[in-house]
């Protein structure tokens, strides 16, 4: 199996990459990683021009030879590219795997709007700099070589439909030509570094856009790294996501495995099934 491997939004380092590589080699020695070089290219706060980035995610999907699109890490970036990079796609890029989180939000949401069908919140490269980010890197090729269900979010079942996102990176989406059809999905939502203000501000945002949209409920990941207010803000994530749920009619059903961390969790897009592949 071949994983093409590039960087829509922030840069990667090539010490990372070998660690990455050579972590790939000892576990899953028949997935062979292809990082793009335009994962190590620097212009500014991004991963080389916005057309580079293009480029790069659009050839390796075109791609006939490679079976699976792996975003190397988040940042910000990708919601400049996504647009016209999905319209360059042709038909052998639909039947790939794409997968990543946070910024890479803005890439696989307009996937699921152009109804691409393999489609994965899950760890990136860059986890392994985290504590415990080898068994995220490990976690993800189990899930990309294999599709190991071990490796899936404890509460992505057969026969519902899924979705996950970063808070912030959905929030930006709701209204824009980059937002999927989440109707009769069930959504999991996470976040990191953001003041409880935002994190409100933010759901408010989402959830009033989301209340028509027909979900099946949602989730709530891990909130973490809270940044600390200048007085105690009087709620806790799970407090305000229950408000803004009971607010616009949305079903909250508890707690997601998912996060900015090691120990986020896989979540396939669209409808799971009980078989380990697709």
């Amino acid at each position: 199996m071949k994983i093409g491997i590039c960087a829509p939004s922030t840069a990667f380092t090539r010490v990372d990459a070998d660690r990455v590589t050579a972590l790939a080699a000892l576990h899953h020695p028949e997935a062979e990683l292809l990082f793009d070089p335009q994962c190590f290219v620097e212009k500014g706060h991004f991963a080389g021009t916005d057309q580079e980035r293009l480029t790069a995610f659009v050839d390796l999907a075109n791609d006939p030879s490679i079976d699976a699109i792996w975003f190397v890490r988040g940042g910000y970036g990708a919601c400049r590219i996504a647009e016209q990079a999905v319209a360059g796609l042709k038909e052998v890029a639909h039947r790939k795997l794409y997968m990543g989180y946070s910024d890479q939000g803005n890439l696989l949401g307009c996937l699921q709007r152009h109804g691409f069908p393999h489609l994965a919140h899950g760890p990136m490269p860059a986890d392994i700099r985290r504590e415990g980010g080898d068994a995220a890197v490990i976690r993800a090729l189990d899930w990309i070589v294999h599709r190991s269900p071990q490796s899936l979010e404890p509460h992505v079942q057969a026969g519902e439909r899924h979705a996950a996102f970063n808070l912030m990176t959905l929030a930006m989406m709701v209204g824009t030509p980059l937002m999927p059809d989440l109707k009769g999905h069930v959504l999991m939502i996470e976040e990191v570094s953001e003041y409880l203000y935002a994190f409100d501000r933010a759901f408010f945002h989402m959830s009033s856009h989301l209340k028509d949209m027909g979900l099946a409920g949602l989730r709530l990941g891990r909130v973490s790294d809270v940044p600390e207010n200048d007085r105690p803000f009087g709620e806790g994530a799970t407090e305000i996501a229950k408000r803004w749920c009971r607010t616009n009619g949305l079903n909250f059903m508890g707690h997601a495995d998912i996060g900015h961390d090691a120990d986020n969790k896989i979540v396939p897009f669209g409808l799971a099934t009980s078989s380990a592949t697709f």
